[in-house]
């Protein structure tokens, strides 16, 4: 599918996770999918924005109309078939391709048994999470992160898990939504926190490396904090979360964009949960 990149006007068709692109010492650039079109929303900040829900959802792999939405945008065969909306996905310390038992085991080399990193970023406090090498720092602004690093790079998606497994008996693995999107989260030294995780996790890592060979699980040498900043006027006090399952129109002035969130002096709204709703979109 071709998309193409329009200012501002009325646009009709399926929302997409939105499209984001870091530059050094610049905000985070964000274009909204909607049908083949894409909108870019920083140069809307301070417009008005109107989002019509069309009472349709079609499945964003096989494009079936679907009442619900399952794992952000599937119908109900394909979240239950699909790779990618697997258990193991959620959990990957519970991969079963070695077993043979893949859904898919073309995706799973593709996506699975590929590099992968162990990072620590800062949305709502300190996280310990995972991402495939080639999704840095995609992962990072999908999250709101303020601060991220890799510190640890393996051979599988699975390793990955593992390794998630021991460092969040220590570090939480997921952010405060809410928290997040009330404004930057308060610096924090990230190098120290990667260190002391190392340090008191080393005997499993070895044990982990002794299993899966010492070249599969390696910390990042000269590892490095990237400072991401988000196009945004104005945080919100009280997060007043929209959804389109409650109501048809969402509409208000964009006062900002962070993580997969629209910002809304109305209410925010995230749209990656939105995934394959049908709308109309008005920017003014």
């Amino acid at each position: 599918m071709t998309e193409h990149i329009v200012s501002a006007g009325a646009m009709t068709g399926s929302l997409g996770k939105m499209h984001v692109q870091l530059q050094n010492g610049q905000p985070v650039d964000y274009q909204l999918p909607v049908g083949e079109q894409l909108l870019p929303l920083n140069e809307l900040l301070g417009h008005r924005l109107s989002m019509e829900y069309l009472g349709e959802i079609h499945c964003c792999h096989c494009g079936r109309k679907t009442k619900k939405s399952f794992n952000q945008g599937y119908c109900y065969p394909c979240f239950r078939k699909l790779p990618q909306c697997d258990s193991c996905i959620v959990s990957p310390e519970k991969c079963h391709y070695h077993q043979g038992t893949c859904r898919d085991p073309a995706w799973g080399e593709q996506f699975c048994m590929t590099e992968h990193i162990v990072y620590l970023a800062n949305s709502s406090g300190l996280k310990v999470g995972i991402t495939r090498a080639s999704q840095v720092p995609t992962r990072w602004i999908d999250q709101g992160a303020s601060q991220a690093m890799a510190f640890i790079r393996v051979g599988t998606r699975q390793q990955s898990g593992f390794l998630e497994v021991l460092f969040k008996e220590f570090v939480n693995d997921r952010t405060n939504w809410r928290a997040m999107l009330k404004g930057p989260a308060e610096s924090l030294d990230l190098l120290t926190s990667a260190h002391d995780l190392l340090a008191l996790n080393a005997s499993r890592i070895t044990e982990l490396q002794e299993q899966f060979g010492i070249q599969a699980i390696q910390p990042v040498a000269s590892s490095t904090v990237l400072a991401i900043d988000y196009p945004v006027l104005e945080y919100p006090t009280k997060v007043t979360s929209q959804s389109f399952d409650k109501q048809a129109l969402i509409e208000g002035t964009l006062l900002g964009i962070k993580g997969q969130y629209l910002l809304l002096d109305t209410g925010v709204i995230n749209i990656r949960k939105h995934t394959a709703y049908q709308v109309r979109v008005t920017a003014h």
